[in-house]
């Protein structure tokens, strides 16, 4: 069984660093890599002009495959479905991957989308990788049959068939809305350990959040008994495969994607015993979204600005390579004793500016928009609102 290796009291450098050094000694690209380009492989120097054709080349022939992902779950007559969301519309990824087979003449085309490509993200997170294959598979055949390059008729039946929505945050729910576990690091930014005066952790500090997940644009209800609700901004990333004993080297093949977190809390529920459980599990106090996106866009989740905002005012402004320990990291460590089951969301901390944190503090209250946002994943906004008595 492979065991985790922690040397000293904290790990050493920065969470940039040694993900840098677990990518390298991996053969994984960074962000900055040239191999980067379409996903293609090519060398890390590209210096002659035959390698510039080939590139030229690829992204003709495969352009149709190429495609940021990002999941969604949205709301259809009072349902939530799998959806992903791209530059001009949502595609129900179960129904497009269903209306592609029956195009192909496959025989049962709606008990193999059902299978493959499932209408909840809960379950097709479940199918691994030959879900996330499909689902790829389903955005380019909508792709190619999108508004602008579709004759009115193929649109009319696009959206007939519940496959094509146009954009709207109002439809969108929290992407992972019933997590298997919801886990969450305490102090994993050197900022947010000194504001609130506490050591720097010397191992992760893990804890659970079993609460109502929200989505982005749903209200942040405060309870009559709550008096200290703060927000915390925080980089959150989902299990794509049952990890269990996962080696460090090995840890971002269990990873299906990342999003942004409000890992709001109660600071007087919180502080007033040992265990922060329910100071963090409050209903609404998990927010998450707008979307899931998948890792291939984000070659490298420690180089990402976080930024949190009340209004206009920014009250939070980091990076994710100030993170004391790396997503590799808390999988490593906690997967020694926890199996994570695809779906398992784990939010990885936040940095320095909470309002419990400020001279004075300062905390929020109902009427207040609190927007956190992170390079690559969007912008989860919501409204702050008092909580009603019925």
């Amino acid at each position: 069984m492979h065991r985790t290796r922690w040397e000293g009291s904290a790990m050493i450098g920065t969470a940039h660093e040694r993900d840098l050094e677990l990518r390298d000694k991996n053969n994984v690209p960074g962000p900055n890599d040239s191999r980067l380009i379409m996903g293609f492989g090519l060398p890390n120097r590209l210096q002659t002009g035959a390698t510039w054709l080939l590139i030229f080349v690829e992204l003709v022939l495969f352009q149709t495959s190429v495609h940021a992902t990002r999941l969604v779950t949205y709301y259809f007559r009072g349902d939530t479905r799998l959806g992903a969301w791209v530059e001009d519309g949502i595609i129900d990824l179960n129904r497009a991957y269903r209306e592609m087979l029956r195009e192909r003449g496959v025989a049962r085309a709606e008990d193999l989308a059902l299978a493959l490509v499932p209408p909840q993200m809960l379950a097709f997170l479940g199918g691994e990788e030959g879900s996330m294959n499909a689902a790829r598979e389903a955005i380019d055949w909508a792709k190619a049959r999108r508004p602008q390059s579709a004759s009115a008729k193929n649109l009319d039946r696009l959206k007939e068939a519940g496959i094509w929505f146009e954009h709207s945050e109002d439809r969108l729910g929290p992407p992972v809305p019933n997590p298997p576990h919801l886990l969450a690091v305490g102090f994993n930014y050197r900022s947010h350990s000194e504001e609130i005066k506490v050591d720097l952790p010397k191992h992760p500090n893990i804890f659970t959040k079993d609460c109502k997940v929200i989505g982005t644009g749903q209200a942040i209800e405060i309870p009559e008994a709550v008096t200290q609700p703060d927000y915390e901004g925080e980089l959150a990333f989902v299990i794509g495969k049952r990890a269990r004993s996962v080696a460090r080297e090995h840890a971002y093949d269990y990873v299906a994607g990342y999003m942004v977190f409000n890992d709001m809390t109660s600071r007087d529920f919180q502080f007033r015993v040992s265990q922060y459980t329910l100071g963090k599990s409050i209903d609404t106090f998990s927010v998450m979204g707008p979307f899931l996106v998948l890792k291939d866009e984000i070659p490298n989740p420690h180089s990402l600005r976080l930024t949190t905002r009340i209004g206009a005012e920014v009250v939070q402004d980091s990076n994710t390579s100030n993170m004391i320990f790396t997503v590799a990291d808390l999988i490593a460590y906690i997967s020694q004793v926890m199996t994570l089951e695809p779906g398992t969301v784990v939010t990885a901390g936040t940095p320095g500016g909470v309002g419990f944190g400020r001279k004075p503090p300062r905390f929020l209250k109902p009427g207040d928009t609190i927007t956190v946002q992170i390079e690559g994943l969007g912008s989860l906004e919501n409204k702050v609102a008092q909580k009603s008595t019925d």
